[in-house]
């Protein structure tokens, strides 16, 4: 399986500098890396992997330094070596494939120019047909049997499993010795991210390059790496073979994280629905690309669902298929050109009925103000002297919110940047519970968290649901998060429901290809 050691980590110390005192983020970090070898970092935000990648990779940023230790590449210690030398092996001998290439990639270029840049600037001999040419093939190395159109398209034209195979392609077409993968597909379906572990297999099988894997997900890192490294509070706490590593984990935090993985199989308990609060009734709708008659783009097709008080419905499929456009529509923000959506009294759109939590908090809470003026916009909509009670009212509804979710009032002076994701993501499920909804909709409420703190919102919204009776429409790419919270489920492709029905029918015995399709990705990484 391997070769000789191609890089060799020591004792790497990594301190933040943008205090009055120095923070040390990472301490004595030990890797040995070996030619053709898939080496796993996990753990919980804040453990120190991605910035002991980003000092292998040379792209510490300014307010980060490495105090300590050795990285050696090649014979050269990467941390004091010239910077021309370093320059030499950034993205062509050791490159990196980050965590959101819609980020990553300039939206300005078309991608072949951006898949080029390596060797423009490490090959600098090469022709502008050679350059292409090696493109092309990388595109179709990476996945993309139409490497023509997608090499003269922008980033914004292709779907997210494409941009991170735009990405691949963009980190070995100078054929590293090393690829950092940090994060690469935390966003993607289920399906895809099959796709994308399945294609770091191939390169790693084909080309002998070595992987650092870096995920939160620890079935991904399970189903890909031969070895697996266990960070917390930016310390190795354990590592060894994948194998062992997860079938005797010998410290008590390997333990917790790998108990907190969402399984699908596991016993779920029966629960009663109360009475229908939304009924789509074959539902078409959609949205305006422009001003003109004919620029309408038609998104769900014929669209039954029905959600009932007191329970929680999975909203389950590709990107694309329609599930965030069917919850919009449910909420008044789209326009119905066919069929009906009926609506409980109380559960009209932008009311108080209903209240949605989004994919990323980060983005969705206001980042100028603090977390208690955010729940009192939130509560009062922005009539704060018109409050019944007034300021004593809002004062109770605000920390009983806080309550709720399971948040200390301290929190309540910080604003969103200085809260961690699981503490962004409980304020933002405050928000949506303050004005005592019936029906919350939760767009990917957990995709980019750490599995612990996945466990733990999931928890938090059981429990909204079994004390408050608050119904929930769940809407998630991730079949392991659907089995262990939703009562039943529905499948969605092409803007289309395919398959619905109980959690436990539709996943023991799915009736459509597509559907069996999902359960087996799923599968494969538990």
């Amino acid at each position: 399986m391997t070769d000789a050691p191609i890089l060799s980590v020591k004792d790497l110390m990594i301190e933040f500098n943008d205090h009055t005192l120095p923070e040390t983020a990472v301490f004595d970090f030990d890797l040995t890396l070996n030619a053709g070898e898939i080496v796993g970092i996990v753990g919980e935000s804040g453990a120190g992997k991605s910035l002991s990648a980003l000092a292998i990779a040379g792209l510490l940023k300014r307010h980060s330094m490495a105090r300590n230790g050795s990285i050696l590449f090649e014979g050269n210690n990467l941390l004091n070596c010239d910077r021309e030398i370093l320059r030499g092996f950034q993205g062509d001998e050791i490159s990196v494939v980050f965590q959101e290439p819609l980020s990553s990639l300039n939206p300005a270029y078309r991608v072949g120019k951006q898949v080029e840049e390596s060797l423009r600037i490490h090959h600098p001999e090469m022709s502008a047909d050679e350059r292409k040419e090696r493109a092309l093939a990388a595109l179709e190395d990476a996945g993309l049997s139409d490497s023509g159109r997608v090499y003269n398209s922008y980033p914004h034209e292709l779907s997210g499993g494409m941009r991170q195979r735009v990405m691949i392609a963009a980190a070995m077409i100078s054929d590293p010795k090393i690829l950092i993968a940090d994060e690469p597909t935390t966003a993607l379906d289920v399906t895809v991210q099959a796709q994308i572990i399945e294609l770091f297999k191939k390169i790693n099988r084909e080309k002998r390059c070595a992987i650092l894997f870096i995920s939160h997900d620890l079935s991904l890192v399970k189903t890909l790496c031969h070895r697996v490294i266990v960070m917390k509070d930016g310390r190795i706490v354990e590592e060894g073979e994948t194998e062992e590593v997860f079938y005797n984990p010998r410290e008590d935090y390997t333990k917790q994280l790998i108990g907190a993985i969402p399984r699908i199989g596991e016993k779920k308990k029966s629960r009663e629905a109360g009475e229908t609060l939304i009924r789509m009734s074959r539902v078409d709708a959609g949205y305006r690309t422009g001003v003109s008659k004919n620029s309408f783009k038609t998104v769900l097709h014929d669209v039954s669902l029905e959600l009932k008080a007191g329970e929680i419905l999975g909203l389950a499929g590709e990107s694309g298929s329609g599930k965030s456009t069917a919850a919009r529509a449910i909420m008044g923000a789209l326009e119905v050109t066919s069929g009906e959506i009926l609506r409980a009294e109380g559960y009209e759109p932008y009311g108080n009925g209903m209240r949605m939590i989004f994919q990323d908090p980060y983005g969705s809470l206001n980042p100028a103000h603090t977390v208690e003026w955010i729940l009192t916009e939130a509560l009062t909509g922005g009539k704060r002297r018109k409050y019944p009670g007034g300021a004593s009212a809002i004062r109770e509804a605000v920390l009983n919110a806080l309550d709720q979710a399971e948040l200390s009032e301290e929190l309540l002076s910080r604003k969103p940047r200085e809260l961690s994701g699981g503490q962004r993501q409980r304020v933002a499920i405050a928000e949506a519970i303050i004005s005592r909804p019936g029906l919350i909709i939760a767009d990917e409420p957990v995709s980019a968290l750490d599995v612990t703190v996945q466990q733990q919102i999931i928890a938090l919204m059981e429990r909204l649901r079994d004390e408050k009776g608050i119904a929930m429409l769940l809407i998630s790419h991730d079949l392991r998060v659907i089995y262990r919270i939703c009562d039943r489920v529905a499948i969605m492709k092409g803007g289309r429901i395919v398959e619905e029905g109980s959690v436990d029918r539709v996943y023991s015995a799915p009736e459509q290809v597509y559907t069996k399709e999902l359960l087996a990705a799923a599968l494969m990484e538990t």
